[in-house]
This record gives structure tokens, sequence and C-alpha cells, in this order.
């Protein structure tokens, strides 16, 4: 967590190439304190700390704390926890609230906000297909609540058809916060 670099030095060998060196001071090494949350109506701390993963006396690793807060490719993450059951609009911050030696205690701040709904679900980009084939892979439908996994689902489902490069099949979202809705656009 402290890590700094003392100095550093560059230069050109007799080949051209560039070397580098570094002097990194590493600092002492931090665990995770007490980890509690602020701002949870709709979820258990005890739920909320499994989704983490992450228990008082593990090394500290702000990189591994964003990932499980906020996008963990295998989606045991909080925010998914939230998102799939239509808080878009779900945010949490963590904050160091002390360090006490070596241990750093964590408050996760949350706001939870309204449910978002889906208003339109669009298909662009197809030439290969009738709509339809797409429509009836989608996991996703104007008037349910907004779900990150549904999405992620529909996308895996648009490029198992075969007809797209699957680089190019991305979704997109528009989002009406005023009117607690989200457009869909998924690009074939």
């Amino acid at each position: 967590r402290d890590a700094r670099i003392l100095k550093d030095s560059t230069w050109r060998d007799e080949n051209g190439l560039l070397g580098l060196k570094l002097f990194v001071e590493e600092g002492p090494r931090f665990y995770f304190g007490n980890i509690s949350w602020k701002g949870n109506s709709l979820h258990e701390d005890k739920r909320l700390n499994a989704f983490l993963g992450i228990k008082k006396g593990d090394v500290y690793n702000q990189e591994l704390l964003e990932q499980r807060l906020k996008y963990s490719q295998d989606g045991q993450d909080v925010s998914s926890l939230y998102m799939d059951d239509g808080y878009l609009f779900f945010r949490v911050d963590p904050v160091e609230i002390s360090i006490n030696k070596d241990s750093i205690d964590m408050e996760m701040r949350i706001y939870e906000g309204p449910q978002a709904t889906i208003d339109k679900v669009n298909i662009v980009g197809n030439d290969r297909t009738h709509e339809h084939v797409i429509r009836r892979e989608l996991r996703v439908r104007p008037g349910q609540k907004f779900s990150r996994q549904d999405i992620i689902r529909s996308q895996r489902q648009i490029i198992n058809l075969g007809y797209f490069d699957q680089e190019k099949v991305t979704p997109e979202t528009d989002v009406n916060q005023q009117r607690g809705t989200v457009d869909i656009t998924f690009s074939v």
C-alpha cells in the first residue's frame, strides 16, 4: 500500500536498447481489518461479506477489493448481487476509516437506488438473419427488471448463433435515471 519509488535511472546500451533501473521501497505489508457496511437495506452484512470474499487478516489488495466490489469475471461480486436484481443505479464506495499498525479498517458505503426497468431492446447492424432469430435468443425483454447477468447471457446466446463476429456483439445501455428505465441496444 505504501510502496514508493526512491530513485530511478535510464540508459541506452550498445545495441540501442533502453535500460531502466528502479529502486523501490515496499513499505510495510498491510492487512484488511474490520469490514463494515453502511447504507445497505436489501442484503445483510453477512451476505455482502460472502460476496466480497475478503476477510479480516487477508493481505490488503486494492485491486482485488475493487474487483470483488464492482466487476468480477465469475459474476460473484457485490455489484452483480444488486444489478442482477434491477438496481442499475447501485454504487459502493470503499473508505479506509482507520489504520491500526498494519491493519486497515474499511467501511463500504452503499447507495442502492431504485430498481430500473427495461424500456426498449434494440438490435442494430444485423444483415445476416431475420431479427426474430436474434430476439428469440435474448433473455432481456421490455418491462422486465434490469439484470446485468441476463444481458451477458443474451450476448453469449447471440454469439452462439454463429452469424456474428464475437468481438462485434456488444450490448450498450442508455439509462434514463429520471424515469428509472434503461434501453438496451445489441450491436451485431
